[in-house]
C-alpha cells in the first residue's frame, strides 16, 4: 500500500533549489530504514542500487521552485530573484519562509508594491514582475537597518508555504507535487526492490528546475534512464489527474522510441491508465542528461499534475498508476 505520508513529510521540508539538504537527508534517512543503501553524490544528490552494475535508472528530482534574496529596500522590504520558474500571479499573496545563512527562519508574504485595494486602484490591472514585487517580512522592521540586525541578507532562501491538503476522495492539493510525488514514486520502488538483485540505481536529483540537476551522478553501467515527473495538463495536452502520462517530446525534442513503445505496451497489458503526450514548454532531468552528453536511452513519464508550478493537484490513481508501470518496467527490463 503506497505510504502517503512520505510525500506529506517531504512536502513540509523547504528544499529550492540549492537548499534541497534536508530534503536529501530525509530521504536518504527513509531509504536506510528500508532496507536499502543509499549514497550521496558529490552534488548532494541521493542514488540507491540494488545491483551490481545497474543498467537502468529512475529519477525524481527533489528540488523545487522559490526565490531568494536579492536586497533589501529602504522601507525593510525585501527584494528578491526566483529560482526555477515560479508563477508571480500565483505566488502573490502567498506565505513564506526566510532561511538565513546562520540558520535563522523568518515568516513573510509575497505582495506587489502598493498591495492595498484603498490606495491602490490600479492594482489589479498591473502587471506581475520582479520590480514591482517584494516580501513583506512578519517583523517590525521600516528600513534596511533593522533588517540587517535581524540577520536577514542577499542569499538567503525564500520557500513558500506548500498548503499541503490529501482529500478523502484521493485527490491531493499542494504546492510542489512537481516533483515530490515522483519521488514518492521512487520510494515506493525502493521499498520494494529493497534486498533484491535487479540491475536497477533509483536517483533522486537536486537540481532539476535550474536545469542541470540529472547531468551526472549516475553509474557508468547506466545504459537507460527512466525520469519520473509531473504529467502536463492543460488545452494543448491529453494527461489528466488519474493516469500517468507517457511523454512524447516535449521542448527539447523527442524521447527513446523503443522505450516508449516498451512503456505503452506494458501500460496496455497491465491495464494501467495512461495517455501518450506532448508537452510544449517543458524540459526534464532526462533531456538535461542528454544535453550533457550522457550517452543512454531516456523516457519520461509521470502522474498528471494540475496547474503546474501553482497551486497543483492530482489524484493517488495517477500516481498508484505511475508506480506500477514502473515494477512492470522493471520486471521486463531484469
Amino acid at each position: 500500500m503506497t505510504d502517503f505520508s512520505f510525500l506529506r513529510e517531504l512536502i513540509a521540508i523547504d528544499s529550492p533549489s540549492g537548499f534541497t539538504n534536508h530534503a536529501c537527508e530525509f530521504v536518504f534517512q527513509k531509504l536506510g530504514g528500508s532496507g536499502c543503501r543509499p549514497r550521496r553524490t558529490n552534488k548532494g544528490a541521493v542514488s540507491c542500487s540494488f545491483g551490481t552494475d545497474p543498467k537502468l535508472a529512475i529519477a525524481a528530482h527533489i528540488d523545487t521552485l522559490g526565490a531568494i534574496v536579492s536586497g533589501v529596500h529602504s522601507d525593510g522590504t525585501l527584494r528578491f530573484s526566483l529560482l526555477g520558474g515560479l508563477s508571480l500571479t500565483g505566488a502573490e499573496g502567498e506565505y513564506v519562509r526566510i532561511h538565513t545563512i546562520d540558520d535563522k527562519v523568518f515568516t513573510g508574504t509575497i505582495l506587489i508594491d502598493n498591495p492595498s485595494t484603498h490606495a491602490n486602484r490600479d492594482k489589479d490591472s498591473m502587471k506581475r514582475g520582479l520590480h514591482n514585487m517584494h516580501v513583506k517580512i512578519d517583523e517590525e522592521v521600516f528600513n534596511r537597518y533593522d533588517v540587517e540586525r535581524l540577520g536577514i541578507g542577499v542569499g538567503d532562501f525564500i520557500c513558500l508555504n506548500p498548503r499541503y491538503e490529501e482529500l478523502p476522495n484521493g485527490f491531493i492539493k499542494s504546492r510542489f507535487l512537481d516533483n515530490k510525488a515522483g519521488c514518492l514514486v521512487l520510494f515506493e520502488l525502493a521499498k520494494k526492490l529493497a534486498n533484491s538483485n535487479v540491475p536497477v540505481e533509483l536517483f533522486f536529483s537536486n537540481y532539476e528546475e535550474v536545469g542541470h540537476g540529472g547531468t551526472c551522478g549516475y553509474s557508468d553501467s547506466v545504459e537507460e534512464l527512466l525520469v519520473i515527473d509531473m504529467g502536463v495538463l492543460g488545452n494543448a495536452c491529453l494527461g489528466d489527474e488519474m493516469s500517468c502520462s507517457i511523454c512524447v517530446k516535449d521542448s527539447t525534442g523527442p524521447y527513446d522510441f523503443e522505450m516508449r513503445r516498451k512503456l505503452v505496451r506494458l501500460a496496455r497489458k497491465h491495464n494501467i491508465a495512461h495517455v501518450q503526450d506532448v508537452y510544449p514548454f517543458y524540459g526534464s532531468d532526462g533531456s538535461a542528461a542528454l544535453s550533457a552528453g550522457n550517452d543512454f536511452r531516456v523516457a519520461l513519464i509521470g502522474p498528471g499534475v494540475a496547474a503546474s508550478h501553482s497551486t497543483e493537484r492530482t489524484h493517488k490513481r495517477a500516481i498508484e498508476a505511475t508506480i506500477e508501470l514502473c515494477l512492470a518496467y522493471i520486471n521486463e527490463f531484469s
